[in-house]
This record gives structure tokens, sequence and C-alpha cells, in this order.
């Protein structure tokens, strides 16, 4: 059920002509005015006059408004609408929206005046009510009278409101007479980047950044650690740094314009595996099986110095990152891909065995280093999510409870159906790589997801595969996130990448927004993101 409450104000425009081009003849004030004058026999210059006739022309109903994503309700109304004009204003009713206010006034040309109490024609008003329980993300938007309010219980479901606002009027489009109401079906959305195997730039993630602004999106995941690159400048350990990496500075850039959408940078050092980048400024910390064979990108977890310099970077990073979210990785650990862990890799076997009894095996002391990696991240306050090939089946040390999964694959050693993990509690993001994985060069038998396929095909509760998860799961579905894995780095250029996401990510957001069955068709979702840009 839509919880926004619906702003209300000024008195709706149900009669009036309109000019040629659909827009008011004249301003609302205007009118309501020479109205008046008629009615009382004199003309706006004060003289005497014969009565006006009564306009004869109503208006149609307002049609549903088309955006990305689409609206979940609109009730429509009789009305001219609304579309910005020089010398309109966006106000706000509470200083804590000034930045939403700001961004939008600057978007659509208009003036930003600031807290205001009085009401002009082709006012934009934004509000704060005081609906408590509703969904944060939720809003109401009212057009009438030749005026807009948006209002919602906090700053980000406003926010939506001025993206549902922008869209309509893309184009010298209007926005239709009567209200919005309107909220995410799924707290999560998000858009996940690989820059560890192929470097982009801060200004390409920068206009990412503004695109999942405008798509209601309110996730950025950076996977910026990996065995081909660490992409992030460091102080603790400069020496792992690639030479193309971003500098604090432009990453500090990249999270205020993400703050400045609703978007959280969910930052992302994988270990115990993809930790390449790392063990080549510190190869002594390199797992090495029984034979002395090197375990590509795995660092030797049975070293008290391979844990402390992870830490180190958790520490420091979280002081980067300062977002509520945070993906420890935990996929892929190569010791645990073979026949006989404990034979392989005796030195994990002794560190197991020591650490929790004759009992314990390698899975045990991954396990144990992935809790203590959350207990390093736990105290910054973030909320942790990990592959679903992180969590080990029969193993007597068990993730610690508060560990969402980030499930992406049934295709791993022991792969394990996405209703163990939710009939166990666990929360779920949805990371499908059969819908959801967007990988470079597409090795093995991956292929550039469509978003025909994402629109007509995949909902939140499709985790594995093509099948979905019974519905009595579906609130502990978080959302999802759409990801590039830069594998074959240099496949595609960024332009190229930017251009083959296009259509997926509008096609995702439409699902976690809404995740039934879209009113509109994909050609005509198509149509739709052609003419909004």
């Amino acid at each position: 059920m839509i919880g926004a409450a619906v702003a209300t104000f000024g008195t709706g425009l149900a009669l009036w002509a309109s000019g040629d081009d659909g827009s008011p003849a004249g301003s609302a004030a205007r009118q309501a005015s020479d109205s008046a004058s008629a009615s009382s026999g004199e003309t706006s210059s004060g003289r005497a006059s014969s009565p006006s006739p009564s306009p004869t022309r109503t208006y149609a109903l307002s049609r549903t408004p088309r955006t990305i994503p689409a609206v979940r309700a609109h009730t429509p109304a009789r009305g001219p609408g609304w579309r910005p004009a020089s010398g309109y204003r966006v106000v706000v009713s509470d200083g804590e929206l000034a930045d939403e206010a700001r961004l939008v006034a600057g978007e659509l040309g208009l003036t930003y005046a600031g807290e205001k109490s009085d009401v002009r024609a082709g006012d934009v008003r934004l509000a704060l009510n005081d609906d408590e329980g509703a969904d944060p993300e939720s809003y109401a938007m009212t057009v009438r009278g030749g005026r807009v309010t948006i209002s919602g219980p906090a700053d980000a479901g406003v926010f939506y409101g001025t993206r549902t606002l922008k869209q309509e009027v893309h184009g010298g489009a209007t926005a239709p007479e009567g209200v919005v109401r309107d909220e995410p079906a799924k707290p999560r959305r998000g858009f996940m980047l690989d820059i560890a195997r192929k470097p982009f730039t801060a200004s390409w993630i920068e206009d990412r950044v503004r695109e999942l602004g405008d798509l209601k999106y309110n996730e950025l995941g950076l996977h910026f650690s990996d065995d081909q690159g660490f992409r992030i400048q460091s102080t603790t350990h400069p020496e792992i740094v690639s030479q193309q990496h971003l500098t604090k500075a432009e990453v500090t850039k990249i999270v205020q314009l993400a703050e400045s959408r609703h978007i959280t940078v969910v930052p992302e050092i994988d270990s115990p595996g993809h930790l390449g980048a790392v063990i080549a400024a510190h190869p002594d910390l390199q797992l090495r099986n029984a034979q002395g064979v090197a375990t590509r990108g795995a660092i030797d977890i049975s070293k008290r110095e391979s844990a402390t310099i992870v830490d180190d970077l958790l520490d420091e990073y979280a002081g980067l990152f300062p977002g509520s979210q945070w993906h420890l990785g935990g996929d892929e650990y190569q010791a645990l891909t073979v026949a006989d862990p404990e034979a392989s890799y005796p030195q994990l076997a002794a560190a197991a065995e020591e650490a929790y009894g004759s009992s314990g095996t390698v899975a045990d002391l991954t396990t144990g280093w992935l809790n203590d990696r959350a207990d390093t991240v736990r105290a910054h306050d973030r909320t942790m999510r990990v592959w679903n090939d992180g969590f080990f089946r029969g193993t007597s040390v068990q993730p610690a409870k508060d560990l969402q999964v980030a499930y992406w694959t049934g295709k791993e050693i022991g792969a394990r159906e996405p209703t163990e993990y939710l009939s166990a509690g666990r929360k779920v993001l949805n990371y499908n790589d059969e819908f959801l994985y967007y990988v470079l060069g597409q090795p093995q038998t991956f292929v550039y997801p469509t978003g025909q396929r994402i629109y007509e095909q995949w909902n939140p509760r499709v985790l594995r595969k093509t099948a979905e998860v019974p519905a009595k799961y579906d609130a502990q579905i978080l959302g999802g996130s759409f990801a590039v894995w830069s594998d074959l780095a240099n496949s595609q250029t960024q332009d190229q990448v930017a251009a083959g996401i296009r259509m997926p990510l509008r096609a995702t957001v439409q699902k976690l927004w809404d995740p039934g069955t879209p009113a509109l068709s994909w050609t005509e979702f198509k149509a739709l993101a052609a003419r909004l840009g």
C-alpha cells in the first residue's frame, strides 16, 4: 500500500482554455483575477463592461505520467498541468530540503527561493510531512492550480518526487494534473562496478551516478580490489596500489555526488580470495599448497600478518566510504575448491585445529576469517553483505547472524538453493548472474544481458537461474544489483559499457521499484527510454 500523504493546496483549475502548445493561456493568478473582474462587471482596467462569457472548454482527465521507473499510483484530475517557465520558483517548507530544491531548480531552469510560506503561480513546493511509519523513500506529488507540491516523510522520498517531475516535463512536456503516490517495492536498488580489473575514470563514474540518481537507484557498489589491480589510493599500504587508480580526492567527490542523489557507495575489499594485487606486494602472504605451489589470488589465512593487512585496509576505507553498507566479498577462496582442503593445505588444517579443536576444518577457519573481518567492519557501524559462496554448509563455526547474502550464482562447489539461506532467516540481495551480470568479453558461459529479458522474465524473487522462490520469502529479499564485471577488460571501452548497460539498468530498476508485470510492453518501454534520454 502506498503510504505517502497527499499534499493539497489552492483551487484546481477545471476550466480555462489552454494555449496552442497545451499550456495554460496566461498564469493561474491572472486568470483568477480576470475571472473575478468579469463577474463583477469590470474589466482589468476598472471600466464597466458587459459580463464576460464563461469558458466553455473543460479539460479531459489527465493521463498517468510515463516515467522510468513507472509511478505506482496516479489519481487523475482535470486541469492544464504544469510545465517550467521563466520566473517560476522552487520553495521549501523545511531547510533540510534545500539541496534537493537547488538541484531541481537548476535542472528545470527555475529560481530557488528558499523557505517560503506564500504560494505563487508556477511554484514547485517541496515539503516534509509527518506521516510516521511511512516508507522514507515514498512521496506524493500534487499538480493543481498551476503549481506543484512534492511531499514525503524524508528527504529521500522528496528527491524521488523531483526525479518524477523532471522526467514528466522532459523535452517540453507537461506534468499532468492530479496526484502521484509512489514508493519502491525494494529498499536496495543497486549498480555494482568492477574497477579493479578495468580502471574506469572518475568522470565516467560520476556520469553513472547522475544516471542512477535520475532512475531512483540508491546504491553504487565499487569492487576496487582484485587479482588484477587495487584501484584506490591508500595511505596505510601504498605499496599495493596499481599505477592507474582513483585518488582519495576523486573518490570523495564521487561519494559526495552520490550522497546528493541519495545513493550509498558500497565498497568491496574481497577476501580471503581475489587479493592478488595485495599479494603481489606481499608474496610471503600468498597461500601455497602442500607441494609449495602458489594458489592464485588466495591469501594464507593461517598467518596473522594476513589478517593485519586486510584489517588495516578495512579500517582505512571505512573513513573514505561513510555510507551504511559494506561488502565483505568472501567468494571463491581457492583452498575450498579442491577435493581435500585439509590434505592440500596442511597449514590451514593445523590452524583450524588450533582454533577450533581436532574437528576444525578449513571451511571453519575460512568462516572464522570472515567473522573476524565482520568484527572489524561492524566497529564502524556498517551493515554487511557476503557473496553466497562465502557461506559454507556443515561447518561448526557459523557465519555471523547479521551478514546478508549477496546471491549471485548456484554454480559453485556445494551450491545451495536460495531457500536454504532464506529459510534460515537470512536477508538476501539479488545479483543473479543469469540476468544481472554484464561480464566484459563474455567469458565462459556469460552473455551480455538484455533489458528486454530482465523486463519480461526477471523479478527480485528470481534469485538463481530462472526460478522464483516462494512468495513467503519476499520480505527477506531486500532488493538487488545489476553488476558490471571487467574480466576481459579491453573487450569494451567505457563508452561501449555505458551504452551496453543503458537499457538493462532501466529494466532492472523498473522491476526493483515494482516487481509486477509492467503496464508498458517492452517496445513501449524502450520508446519511452529513448524519449527521456
